[in-house]
């Protein structure tokens, strides 16, 4: 009876359930005295069932994509524990046994004592191998347990970084009660874990207060809290000293003394962090769990240091005479509350969320601490705009006259209510892993933006007073290099330029590299190589995550391209080159090549990877090859016309009959602006494929020609002299090259002068044509010259086709 019954409580274990004993199953039939004990094989078929599941769930982790699956094997990863732990529960009884048993039948006889029966022997022997088998068997056991534990674990670890990392996971709202799960019945697990943390820090605590280390560690501690508070303050009125007495007065002395703020708050805050962790890591090593939050709370404090520091310089509500940003002094004074404030709720809640991952907390415990941090930090942000709103209204019922609010304040003030509401609607429809990372995008852009904001006024000011004529720096180099001020100048510009653009790269990097509180992305020049290169782009891959970095990046990029553009065209190349068209060029070939690469860094940040858009590459090509071969062929065209120069903007061209001034190469046309203030586009490739008449490209100078008819009876002497005269006497022609007069035919219709003349510019030709025909007019009629008029020309060929007529008469 007892046979069958084990057999079929092992097919129930194989099936799920965990080993129990047989008591409840032979209550319908006979009750056996004692347990009954499992055969070797029984034992041996468990757990090689056991290894194959725990293989096969390792297998379908690995292909795991969504939380629902990795949920299901978290389970079956528990069930397989659980019956590991039967299994080892069963086992101990048998050891027990075997135990006992041996010990009745004691060592084996020493040598030269009395020997034992031969059945005595057998019966050790065999209880020794029986013993080595469940031992075996109970190692095999705890391994198969301990490695269930782990890869639990590990299933767990993957279920907190999805959700970081899938914004579109409904973990549920924030007023269900699945989400206050965590704090009104903890699970045993996290509560166990957290107690082993307290214990190793409450270990490490009592380590440092022991008494050889009782002094140094209050004397540490002591020195990190005045490092902190008085040491911060005096480092700053020290700034301020140094800013007054040694830099000029004006935007130099803000500039550095908002930068000089943020650093020493950054500074002093990560020196005594270094010394807290110098204070409790010099008595003992620290275990891998305490080493791991302390490296990351540090990492904390850094952050929310730049919190404080950056709202403390950007209001800078100590001297508001030296704030850089143009903020009343009422509102700034009323926002000064919040970037303490903020620093102080990442603080507490990003140690919370530490202590989750080092300890290795539930899902459920973790989507607990983000939504709970996601919501505070919302209502904080939405305070913001709130209460300027409030303090200007207040203001203006004051009667105060406030600084008019720029375009980009007020549409910070607009971005953040819109995401504070976004957050705010995320937690309540159970989105709280897109909120949480919303949440931590906003305050790490704003971050960024103020720190880049600093810097560049920095570095602007910087170059500005060290090559101003002004300065003693600026006055050393004229000495020195022999510079003039125009020379400082476009110093200044070429300097300043250089320190832009690298910290313009750098802001993009740290935009889409650095974003705190989420899972780091690859970086930004590795996805642009990829992209380039193709190496790594087998999938098409796009998540929320990277719409969000696509879009940051696709907005900034295209301000920043728009703003170099402007700053091209109005400060660096009206100081550097002379040439309108050039400039004109370099900007255009500038923008076009700028919005390829920021394509190329969207397409990077978005994971669009190339492998995979074969079929839209195939269908441009057929399109090209039909519909879009112009558009091509006119934007090769407009390359070749940026590069090779041919026509540049601000040439006089003719084509088609048609002629004009250029007045923008653009990607696919060009613009020539028309004699009547109209506009003709003409296309890029026929500006390459006919021939154009370019006007200015080898000679600026313009030539005027007019062509006269006068009588055979006149002195042709004395209209030449006339006609240099009046070329000589107008203003805009040229002396050199000197102007002149041909005899251009002499016919039956009278004499045909031609006068030519110089003028600086094509532009002047027709002008100047019309102010000299007046000229000349006036001329010929003062010295009565007269002009071969029509009526005398029809008369002379009258008069000639009768002559011949009558000789053809004679002649016949």
């Amino acid at each position: 009876m007892i046979r069958p019954l084990r057999i079929v409580l092992l097919i129930l274990a194989l099936c799920g359930l965990p080993l129990a004993s047989y008591g409840a199953f032979a209550a319908e039939g006979e009750q056996p005295a004692e347990q009954a004990e499992l055969s070797q094989q029984d034992i041996t078929a468990a757990l090689k069932d056991y290894q194959k599941d725990l293989d096969d769930i390792k297998q379908q982790v690995s292909k795991a994509t969504t939380d629902n699956q990795l949920s299901k094997l978290q389970e079956r990863t528990q069930q397989l524990a659980a019956n590991a732990e039967q299994l080892l529960t069963d086992l101990q009884p048998m050891q027990d046994k075997l135990k006992g048993q041996l010990d009745v039948l004691g060592p084996p006889p020493a040598p030269g004592a009395l020997a034992e029966t031969a059945a005595v022997a057998q019966q050790r022997n065999s209880l020794n191998n029986s013993k080595k088998l469940l031992d075996d068997s109970v190692k095999r056991s705890q391994a198969i347990r301990g490695s269930a534990h782990e890869l639990m674990q590990q299933i767990g670890d993957l279920r907190r970084v999805a959700f970081k990392t899938q914004l579109a996971l409904n973990s549920g709202s924030v007023l269900s009660l699945s989400f206050w799960a965590p704090a009104i019945a903890p699970q045993p697990q996290d509560s166990q874990r957290l107690t082993e943390f307290a214990g190793e820090l409450r270990t490490v605590w009592n380590a440092s207060w022991q008494e050889p280390w009782r002094y140094g560690t209050a004397g540490l501690l002591l020195l990190a809290g005045v490092i902190w508070s008085l040491g911060r303050y005096f480092s700053e009125q020290m700034l301020a000293w140094f800013s007054i007495r040694y830099l000029p007065d004006g935007r130099l002395r803000r500039s550095f003394s908002a930068l000089g703020t943020s650093l020493i708050t950054l500074c002093t805050t990560a020196l005594a962090l270094n010394l807290l962790y110098q204070t409790f890591s010099r008595v003992a090593e620290l275990s891998p769990m305490l080493q791991d939050f302390a490296d990351g709370f540090t990492r904390l404090g850094i952050f929310c240091a730049l919190i404080a520091g950056l709202g403390r310089a950007f209001l800078s509500n100590r001297r508001p005479s030296w704030r850089l940003a143009a903020i009343d002094d009422a509102i700034a004074a009323g926002l000064g509350n919040f970037s303490p404030l903020l620093a102080a709720l990442v603080l507490a809640f990003g140690t919370v969320e530490l202590i989750n991952n080092v300890i290795g907390a539930s899902l459920g415990t973790t989507i607990f601490g983000n939504g709970l941090l996601a919501a505070l930090m919302a209502l904080v942000l939405l305070a913001i705009p709130l209460r300027a709103h409030r303090l200007r209204q207040h203001s203006e019922r004051q009667g105060e006259q406030l600084e008019k609010r720029s375009m980009i304040g007020g549409l910070a003030q607009i971005a953040t209510l819109l995401v504070s509401l976004a957050v705010l609607l995320a937690l309540l429809i159970g989105y709280i892993s897109f909120a949480r990372f919303l949440i931590y995008q906003v305050i790490w852009t704003t971050l960024v933006l103020m720190a880049f904001y600093f810097l560049i006024q920095f570095s602007t000011d910087l170059w500005s007073a060290i090559f101003s004529p002004h300065t003693a720096s600026g006055r050393s180099l004229m000495r020195s290099l022999g510079l003039s001020e125009r020379h400082l100048e476009q110093l200044t510009i070429v300097f300043t330029a250089a320190f832009k653009c690298g910290l313009l790269l750098l802001m993009i990097v740290a935009l889409l590299n650095g974003t705190f509180g989420t899972t780091t992305p690859n970086s930004l020049l590795e996805k642009i190589v990829a992209i380039l290169s193709g190496e790594g782009l087998k999938k098409l891959h796009i998540v929320p995550g990277n719409l969000i970095n696509a879009l940051i990046c696709l907005l900034i990029g295209g301000y920043i391209l728009r703003a170099c553009s402007r700053w091209l065209n109005n400060e660096l190349l009206p100081k550097t080159i002379n040439d309108v068209g050039i400039r004109a060029s370099l900007v255009t070939l500038f923008t076009n090549v700028g919005y390829v690469l920021l394509i190329l860094i969207t397409l990077a940040a978005l994971g669009i990877q190339w492998n995979n858009l074969a079929w839209i590459v195939s269908a441009l090509s057929v399109g090209i090859g039909f519909g879009l071969q112009e558009i091509v062929k006119n934007f090769i065209s407009g390359l070749i016309l940026l590069t090779e120069r041919p026509v540049k903007v601000g040439d006089m061209i003719g084509i088609g009959g048609v002629e004009g001034d250029v007045r923008r190469i653009n990607v696919r046309a060009t613009e020539i602006q028309l004699s009547d203030r109209s506009t003709m586009i003409v296309p890029n490739s026929q500006l390459i494929s006919q021939n154009v008449r370019n006007a200015t490209m080898g000679n600026a100078q313009g030539v005027v020609t007019i062509a006269l008819t006068f009588p055979t009876e006149i002195d042709p002497e004395q209209v030449r002299s006339l006609l240099l005269t009046a070329y000589q006497e107008y203003e805009a022609i040229l002396e050199s090259p000197a102007p002149y007069v041909r005899f251009s035919q002499l016919g039956p219709d009278g004499i045909i002068l031609s006068v030519t003349g110089y003028v600086a510019s094509p532009r002047m030709v027709g002008s100047t044509k019309s102010e000299l025909l007046f000229n000349i007019l006036k001329l010929l009629r003062q010295e009565q010259v007269h002009l071969s008029s029509p009526q005398e020309v029809v008369v002379m060929r009258q008069r000639q086709q009768q002559l011949a007529a009558d000789e053809e008469e004679q002649n016949g």
